[in-house]
């Protein structure tokens, strides 16, 4: 059975962590999966949202403690983060397409910083969270220092950094970590609704406006506003524009195309 699962329906590209019984601890298979899964979805024209999720009770808990303690020289564990568990990171930073986190069940360590490269994060009510590095004497080596603070605010960060904490998907949900927390049993139905409306939608412009999100992150208001004057000249020329502004007169639902 494969490490990772890899599904297209729908428009929507699901990526299941597929190693239950180690709650869906790294392999070097899942993670050569999971960039590789992700590089597919951002090329197929046919893939709108990505959805990631795991099998079985737990959503990811990082790193293989059964492999860590190893001999193992500080470059030798820097290249594999570097060529192993980054490609992954690498991977969602260059998906323009909305990339949505369904936290199954805990999301600890490694697995936890996985989850905050999700674009959104629903969460069930039995998920829980910890940046648990600290307990193995370890620093958040997967992207937990760089992106927890932007969703927390920095005092925050430190402290669930600090103590590697387990907090709950409530938690999780008034820290802003997670969007909403649902019913275990019904996690992955509103996922997919959720993504479904984003599939069914301007994808051209979903697209655009979330690089126009994450530019404006890294530059100033005068670079952003002359940015998305270039985007909004771009869609306003867009068949999918030009459709919704026809279906509007016509008192009608648009029909997009994603272009």
């Amino acid at each position: 059975m494969a490490d990772i699962l890899f599904e297209v329906k729908n428009k929507i590209a699901t990526l299941t962590l597929n190693r239950p019984e180690t709650r869906n601890a790294f392999s070097d298979e899942m993670l050569q999966g999971w960039a590789a899964g992700i590089r597919e979805a951002q090329a197929r024209d046919d893939v709108s949202v990505v959805v990631v999720t795991g099998a079985g009770k737990a959503f990811c808990s990082g790193g293989d403690i059964s492999t860590m303690g190893r001999d193992q020289t500080p470059n030798q564990f820097k290249e594999y983060l570097l060529t192993k568990v980054h490609p992954v990171a690498r991977a969602v930073a260059a998906l323009d397409k909305p990339y949505l986190c369904a936290v199954n069940g805990a999301a600890t360590g490694a697995g936890m910083d996985m989850t905050l490269y999700a674009d959104i994060r629903f969460a069930a009510a039995s998920a829980r969270f910890a940046e648990s590095y600290v307990k193995v004497g370890l620093a958040p080596g997967d992207g937990g220092a760089f992106l927890l603070p932007r969703l927390t605010g920095l005092t925050k960060a430190l402290e669930l950094l600090w103590t590697g904490d387990l907090f709950s998907a409530e938690e999780a949900e008034r820290l802003g970590v997670v969007s909403k927390v649902l019913p275990d049993d019904q996690l992955m139905a509103h996922t997919y609704a959720f993504a479904e409306r984003l599939a069914s939608g301007p994808s051209l412009a979903i697209r655009m406006t979330k690089k126009a999100v994450y530019d404006g992150l890294r530059s100033d208001l005068f670079q952003a506003l002359e940015s998305i004057s270039s985007t909004m000249g771009v869609l306003s020329f867009s068949h999918d524009h030009k459709e919704a502004v026809q279906a509007f007169m016509e008192k009608r639902p648009p029909k997009f195309e994603g272009r």
